[in-house]
């Protein structure tokens, strides 16, 4: 697993329209490993790519160091599940601001209260480029 990044796959990017993202979008490089995470800001709507529900927990660790690194923070991916069982994955700062959102979302809930992966610590990394 990358030190920075926190993938085993270091060529892996985007899942959504990864040629237009590589093309159009801002890229976090890591600097260890060299892969590209979209890191882009939506202005409008005041949103990055790590603002949004994930289908997995593997997809949502593609996007973890764009929120680590823009936060500069560690934070973690959090399972939830929705009234009718669908779970998926969500990126947070801290534990306060996951229970925020179960409060406004109330058919939300959250087994155990802790992230399934978080690295822990925020570190910077002497390579990276944005």
């Amino acid at each position: 697993m990358c030190k920075e990044c926190y993938v085993e796959k270091s060529r892996i990017t985007s899942l959504l329209n990864p040629e237009d993202c590589l093309k159009n979008h801002t890229q976090y490089i890591c600097g260890s490993c060299g892969r590209c995470i979209c890191i882009e800001h939506d202005p409008k709507r005041n949103l990055q790519r790590w603002n949004f529900p994930f289908k997995t927990q593997e997809i949502a660790k593609l996007y973890l160091r764009t929120a680590d690194y823009t936060t500069k923070r560690a934070c973690g991916i959090y399972e939830i599940r929705n009234e009718k069982g669908r779970v998926s994955y969500k990126i947070f700062t801290d534990n306060e601001e996951f229970e925020l959102y179960l409060k406004k979302n109330k058919g939300k809930t959250c087994k155990n209260m802790t992230p399934v992966f978080t690295r822990g610590e925020y570190q910077e990394y002497d390579n990276t480029q944005v």
